[in-house]
Parts: C-alpha cells; structure tokens; sequence
C-alpha cells in the first residue's frame, strides 16, 4: 500500500510541476457561455458520482469481506469487478474536465490505464489463488471496469449502490475540501478580473450543489437501511 502511495505521489506532483510551469498550456480559456459551461457542469457531477461510487465500494467492502476472507459480489461490486477504481476515474476525469482544456483528459485517461490495469491484473491474479473457482464464474458475469447498463437498468439503485451515513462521515471534509480547490482554480482567471466576489458567488452555487448531493446521499441511505431491514425480515 506505502508503494502504491509513493506511486500515485510522484505522478501527481509531477503532473503538479508541468501544470504549474506551463499554466496556459493546461488551463482552459474561462469563457462565459457556450460549451465550457457545460463542460464544467459535467465535470463537477462526475466529481460527485466518483465520490458516491468509491464511498460505497469502501464501504460495503469493510463490512462484507471479513478480513479479505471472502469473495464480494454483491453490493457495487455486482456491476464491476474494481468500483473503487472506477470512483477515482471519475473523480480524476471530472476535474479534468472542470479545470483543464479537453485534451488533457486524453492524457488523464492513458496515464490512468497505465497505472490501474497493472494493479488490477495484480490483484486479480491474487483473487484468482485465493478463490479459483468463485473468481473464474464472478469473472465471467461482471464486467472490470465499465459496468453495463443492462444491469443498471435491472437493478434498485440500493442494490447496486448502497449507501450508509457512517461511511461518508470521514469523506465530507475531503469531498468538499476537493469540490472547493477545484472551484478555485477553474474560477481563478474571475478572481483576477472581477475580485474574489467571483469566487464567492460560484461557491454558493457549489454549496447548493453539494447541499443536493448530501440530500440524494440521505434518501439513498434510507433505501439502503429499509432494503436491509425487508432482506433480514425474509431471512
């Protein structure tokens, strides 16, 4: 895990170091209108599905695999094989898209493939020795990465995506803490212009987007402990 860390630590301020040298390169031109504003709408609402996704595969991870003792399958992990991994690539392509000119997305997604796959092949090879058989079937039924929409369709939400209050309880800071830091480089160019009354206005439009987000996290968490509660009324 420490290797993994160091790992992602030197890409990251690597990518740091080009962006910060280089800004007009990376940054997109802060246009009123248009497509960027789209682009950066989208950007922010991947954010924010990243977050979901990966706060759920944690989760739902920490209660259900007793200590690496048993083979997930349910819960996000009945849509892919990696949600956590497809969490981060949200995240990542969302502030991309919300900061940085489109092809630096390309770039995020190719240096993204690089890393990850060789970690996934790793821990599928690890998964494949500890549960041969279980692995192989789970293999053929669920996708790696990108799930299928079939199953989405298929599937209650709360099935696939669930959610309780306790696992967001140590990720608000940094789900808003990202959100904010985000908001301030793509509104940096505003700030210069017209003051930081820029930055404070899409804030608060930030805010009541992320007061939304904290909303969809409570229903779901509800659907979550009311799914659970009628499965062990069956049982």
């Amino acid at each position: 895990m420490k290797k993994r860390l160091k790992i992602n630590g030197v890409i990251i301020a690597c990518a740091i170091f080009l962006v910060a040298f280089f800004p007009k390169i990376f940054f997109r031109n802060n246009t009123i209108g248009g497509m960027e504003e789209y682009i950066e709408i989208l950007g922010f609402s991947l954010i924010l599905l990243g977050q979901i996704i990966r706060v759920s595969a944690r989760g739902y991870k920490a209660e259900h695999s007793c200590e690496s003792q048993a083979l997930i399958q349910a819960g996000p992990y009945q849509i892919v094989r990696n949600p956590m991994y497809l969490g981060i690539f949200l995240i990542g392509l969302g502030v991309v898209m919300a900061v940085f000119r489109w092809w630096a997305a390309v770039i995020f997604i190719i240096i993204f493939i690089v890393r990850y796959i060789m970690l996934i092949y790793k821990e599928e090879r690890k998964l494949l020795a500890a549960f041969p058989e279980a692995y192989k079937d789970y293999c053929k039924r669920v996708p790696r990465i990108v799930p299928a929409l079939s199953t989405i369709i298929r599937l209650d939400i709360s099935e696939y995506l669930p959610i309780k209050l306790v696992w967001f309880e140590k990720e608000i800071g940094s789900i808003l803490t990202l959100l904010l830091l985000t908001l301030l480089i793509e509104s940096w160019e505003d700030i210069v212009r017209e003051g930081f009354k820029a930055y404070i206005v899409q804030s608060v439009w930030l805010f009541i987007t992320f007061g939304l987000f904290l909303i969809f996290i409570v229903l779901l968490s509800r659907r979550t402990y009311k799914r659970n509660g009628n499965a062990s009324d069956k049982s």
